[in-house]
């Protein structure tokens, strides 16, 4: 709430009653909050903010000195975490001679403000962005993705605002089409969700965003977000479309879902709260059309589940983000399947059984839906997952490997796309990386 109050604009210190979560579950008794009344009127009659109207100007850079840099590097760790600025692993300090560095990536001027983060209404600018990238270890030729991930992330059809205190542990994911996915080093083959020494771009671009995700919007577990698991809340999911393997006339994702041109770099954000590898290449001699009926099958089966992650982007977002590789891509391809008959597919295979919606309770989400599409979808039997075939996300990404697919399951009211604005210079940068870094 506290959160709230600040991101609405109003002081920080506004008066409150508060009582235990446990108060406000099914079941409980809330004659508690009758016995408080009188602090509710005091509160809406006598409250004065402590706070004065003064401009306090720009706050002063923190020093801080040791006799060694090793000392001096573990002090500033020490003080962003007691500050409660750092996310639990080692940080490199936002200098200002660093954040300058990392703004050599920007196209729009620093001062530029991009929105507000939402709960606490942190204002954010491209600086904002220079700090946190600065801090996650990252480097110049990876802020323009940034910037256009925090656009896409403020945007209200993203969900940001109830998703980044919700309960429901959902974290952001950007995937990145064009030409700056190689240049940058951004991985879309082996092992592009997770840790990579060859390829960091994805692990500090989304550990950046999970910073101001912190910093600006105040989501602290426990305090500004209530997400019960925090799945992936160091890095979040930032990685690139394997363009290279996509089959002929498969559009690329941003050209696909937003209509950006194909050769330009773009960013798309949407919101997950799961990840599920599934087994997609059979076991034996299967015949090539054998092979693939059989992996859309059990793909779609996990789909079909009524624990209702789908139904937060039922009309415009997305139930998920089904990843397949390039192999896969290609094969399915040679077999006559395209983008459009997948999705088809996908939707007509994962629909549930009106039986099986009302013993796991879903009927009353549904009906509580705020979209009207949601709750007329209730009279369908069996019930498609989402409203229509074109709001499954398929990506071409991953290894070349035929065995697996992933799910990323969606929590995701919209999907948002922002093209990537690069700076005059940025040519330069990933000359410096190949200096810095090795051969890519």
């Amino acid at each position: 709430m506290t959160n709230a109050v600040a991101g609405l604009g109003l002081a920080p210190d506004a008066a409150m009653v508060t009582f235990p979560m446990e108060l406000f579950l099914p079941g409980s008794d809330i004659s508690p909050v009758e016995a408080r009344k009188q602090e509710f009127y005091d509160g809406l009659t006598r409250w004065r903010s402590a706070f004065g109207g003064g401009d306090a100007g720009e706050a002063p850079m923190i020093r801080v000195e040791s006799a060694s840099v090793e000392e001096a590097f573990a002090r500033a760790n020490h003080l962003m975490l007691a500050n409660r600025w750092g996310d639990g692993l080692p940080l490199w300090p936002p200098t200002r001679a660093r954040v300058d560095w990392i703004l050599g990536g920007a196209a729009p001027p620093r001062g530029r403000k991009l929105g507000t983060f939402p709960p606490r209404g942190g204002v954010t600018t491209v600086e904002s962005c220079a700090i946190a990238l600065a801090m996650a270890g990252g480097r110049p030729e990876y802020l323009p993705v940034l910037v256009a991930a925090v656009e896409a992330f403020l945007d209200p059809e993203s969900g940001s605002e109830t998703l980044q205190a919700a309960s429901g542990s959902a974290f952001p994911v950007v995937i990145v089409n064009g030409p700056i996915g190689a240049q940058i080093r951004l991985n879309a083959g082996f092992g592009c969700l997770g840790p990579d020494p060859q390829r960091p771009a994805g692990a500090s671009i989304g550990r950046a965003l999970r910073l101001l995700q912190q910093n600006q919007g105040g989501a602290l577990p426990g305090i500004g977000t209530m997400a019960n698991y925090g799945g992936l809340r160091y890095t979040n999911v930032v990685f690139a479309e394997d363009e290279a393997n996509l089959p002929a006339g498969w559009a690329p994702h941003g050209a696909e879902r937003h209509g950006f041109a194909p050769g330009s770099s773009s960013i798309s954000l949407a919101f997950a709260n799961g990840a599920t590898n599934i087994r997609r290449r059979g076991a034996k001699k299967e015949t090539p059309e054998e092979d693939a009926l059989q992996g859309m099958h059990r793909m779609a089966d996990f789909m079909r589940v009524p624990n209702m992650a789908g139904l937060a982007g039922y009309e415009r977002g997305t139930p998920g983000i089904l990843m397949i590789p390039g192999v896969v891509a290609q094969t399915m391809a040679g077999l006559g399947w395209t983008k459009a008959s997948m999705r088809q597919f996908l939707w007509e295979h994962s629909r549930i059984p009106a039986e099986e919606l009302r013993l796991a309770g879903a009927p009353a989400w549904i009906e509580i839906d705020t979209s009207k599409v949601a709750r007329e979808s209730l009279a369908l039997d069996p019930w498609p997952i989402t409203a229509s075939p074109d709001n499954f996300v398929i990506v071409v990404a991953g290894g070349g490997h035929p065995t697996n697919s992933y799910w990323l399951q969606g929590y995701s009211p919209g999907v948002v796309g922002r093209p990537i604005e690069l700076p005059s210079s940025f040519e330069d940068l990933p000359a410096a990386a190949e200096r810095d870094l090795g051969p890519g």
